[in-house]
């Protein structure tokens, strides 16, 4: 019997970073307008991530929402329970879509912003900068700052304007 997610609306996520596919995993299209794409998938790792901040594990599902023409994709996380925990930002390239393969690329920078709005964290500057990407690429580098900028603020502000 076929997973829940595979049916004809299904897209396969590819995230590549530094050059490398890091993951793939299967997601329900729910939208498509052209500019955005909006997602939905199972946590897709077999065990627990613990960051310290959140719990990613089996159960989670997370509707995410990637845009062709902006530096950033939004994933909103809930427990296997419907209880939102927040929002995981990732700072990307925009989104290329061919046929059911949707291609992001990470840029190492994210934002963590929990269901309360009470915490709002910038990770992984380090690996953003140790990847080289502002010497290798610095008009990509001002890009992906500019973007991580504008998830906190919206996180810090009005949120994030998905509905």
């Amino acid at each position: 019997m076929p997973a829940p997610w595979a049916d004809a609306t299904t897209l396969r996520i590819a995230l590549v970073k530094a050059g490398r596919t890091k993951i793939r995993y299967p997601a329900r299209l729910l939208h498509d307008d052209g500019t955005r794409i909006t997602v939905r998938a199972p946590w897709a790792a077999p065990d627990v991530r613990d960051f310290g901040f959140v719990r990613f594990e089996p159960g989670d599902v997370f509707t995410e929402h990637y845009w062709r023409d902006r530096w950033y994709a939004i994933k909103e996380v809930y427990a296997a329970d419907g209880t939102l925990k927040g929002w995981y930002c990732d700072v990307t390239r925009p989104a290329v879509r061919d046929g059911s393969v949707l291609t992001v690329e990470d840029l190492d920078l994210d934002l963590w912003c929990s269901a309360d709005g009470a915490t709002v964290l910038r990770l992984d500057e380090d690996e953003f900068t140790a990847s080289g990407l502002p010497t290798k690429d610095p008009t990509a580098a001002a890009a992906a700052v500019h973007a991580l900028n504008t998830l906190e603020s919206m996180a810090l502000g009005d949120g994030f304007g998905l509905s």
